[in-house]
This record gives C-alpha cells, sequence and structure tokens, in this order.
C-alpha cells in the first residue's frame, strides 16, 4: 500500500509547510515522497518575508526527470509561485490525464503575502482546475476562486465548492478551518453528491502547514488506492491528530506533528 507521491510545492525552511511538511506526511502515511521545488521561500512560524520562485523551466525539469523514471501514483500541487510555471506544469500534467491530481491551491499566505501572481491565478482556473481530480481551497482561496464575496457559514462553503466544481473541477475540497464555529468541518463536493468531516477545534496557534498537509495526506491516500472519499477523511484524522501532537515550537502558527500514527 506504499504509493509513490509527487510533491510541487515551495520550500519553507522552518520546515512545518511546503515541500518538508509535504515529505513528512507522505512517509508518515506510508507512502514514498517524491518532490520539485517550485520557490526559495524566507519564512517561519511568524509569517512569508519573501519568496523567490525557481524559474519555471527548472520546475519542469525536475518534474519531468521524476516522471520519466519513477512514475507516481498521484501527484499533489502547492504553491506555484508564477504564471510561467503554472502554466509548464499544466502542458506537463496533459500528457499524464490518468494519475491523480491533487491541487492546494496557494494564493495568499496566512499572512498576507501574495503567493500566486495574476496571471498565474488566471491560468490556475482556466487550465489546471480542469484538469485537477482534487482542489483543496481554504474559505479565502474558496472565495477568489468562486467570485464570492465572503464565505462565512457551512452553507457558503457549500455554494462555493458547487460554483468551483461548475468550473471544472472533478470534486472540491472547502477546508473550514478559518470558521470560529467550535466544531472543524471540511466540505468535499463531488458530482456524486456532499460529504462532511468534522472533528472538534483545538484551541491552539499550531496551524501553520495545515492545507499542505491536508492535500498531501489525500494525495497518499489516493496514489495508496483510497478513494477520494476515504483518501479524505483519513486525511482529514490525520491533520487532526498532528494537530493535538504539535510539539509548540516557534513564536507564531508552530508547525504539526507530522510524524503522529494513524490506528
Amino acid at each position: 500500500m506504499q504509493g509513490k507521491i509527487l510533491t510541487i510545492a515551495g520550500s519553507d525552511p522552518s520546515g512545518g509547510a511546503g515541500i518538508q511538511a509535504d515529505i513528512k506526511t507522505i512517509s508518515a502515511l506510508g507512502g514514498y515522497a517524491m518532490a520539485a521545488i517550485t520557490a526559495i521561500t524566507v519564512q517561519n512560524t511568524r509569517k512569508v518575508y519573501d519568496v523567490h520562485p525557481v524559474a519555471a523551466e527548472i520546475v519542469a525539469a525536475q518534474v519531468r526527470a521524476v516522471l520519466e523514471d519513477i512514475l507516481p501514483d498521484a501527484i499533489k500541487v502547492g504553491m506555484m509561485s508564477s504564471a510561467e510555471t503554472t502554466k509548464i506544469l499544466y502542458e506537463i500534467f496533459s500528457d499524464y490525464p490518468n494519475i491523480p491530481l491533487i491541487v492546494d491551491p496557494v494564493i495568499l499566505s496566512t499572512s498576507g503575502h501574495q503567493l500566486l501572481d495574476q496571471r498565474g491565478v488566471e491560468i490556475l482556473i482556466s487550465d489546471i482546475l480542469p484538469r485537477a481530480h482534487l482542489i483543496t481551497p481554504n474559505l479565502a482561496e474558496a472565495a477568489l476562486l468562486s467570485g464570492f464575496d465572503d464565505i462565512v457559514t457551512l452553507d457558503d462553503m457549500t455554494r462555493a465548492g458547487e460554483k468551483i466544481l461548475s468550473l471544472g473541477a472533478r470534486a472540491v475540497l472547502v477546508k473550514g478551518g478559518h470558521l470560529p464555529d467550535d466544531i472543524l468541518t471540511d466540505i468535499l463536493i463531488t458530482p456524486e453528491g456532499k460529504f462532511e468531516f468534522t472533528s472538534p477545534k483545538i484551541a491552539t496557534r499550531s496551524t501553520h502547514g495545515t492545507g499542505c498537509t491536508l492535500a498531501s495526506a489525500i494525495a497518499a491516500g489516493m496514489g495508496q488506492g483510497l478513494s477520494l472519499k476515504d483518501a479524505a477523511a483519513r486525511a482529514h484524522r490525520y491533520v487532526h491528530k498532528a494537530i493535538q501532537a504539535a510539539p509548540g515550537l516557534g513564536h507564531g502558527r508552530g508547525p504539526l506533528n507530522h510524524l503522529v500514527t494513524l490506528d
């Protein structure tokens, strides 16, 4: 049940998000992690200070080198950082339509740093989104992709997910972690229906990299042969447990404990 998972994302030197979180997550869930780096970030638990994109041709070369040698069972995409990288990744993905593609649409950091330019967002919506087997926006990203002014209720999350689904995505998981409710709810919207995954919200600052972690956990599950629903359910449980076991590091939003195990 190992599963070979390729993650394509930016590097986080503090280890809580991006490529570092992805590799730890995939490994903790029993997968074999491969990685292509799209950007070098300057960040820690406090904020993203700067982003240095890797040239699109270098990103593409990394991805092609993996695809030509160790064909992944699933691909997870996080920060693409530029329109050029977004476009060239779409061209590559088009040659591998049967590999599950899980897209975490990293557009803005929690601290407000722009992580994908406007042209890149347009390509994400027009090209990447219809190719994705799953897209996993948080509330701000779901509002941007759906054109909603704001998302403040579970009904809003459902309507935004349905709108994004209508843009061509095969499935949408709207993450509800930023709602003020005591229960955290993620909503999966598919052509077959809606599924909710819930857990008690944990009062903690240790939430750095939760989006990266969730998407990578789902990719690991799909690469291991789980259905989308089962992969999302397992990923939700894993993230909840990783937050519960967070080591309490850093002076801002601390990292999760990616090395937890599930029963």
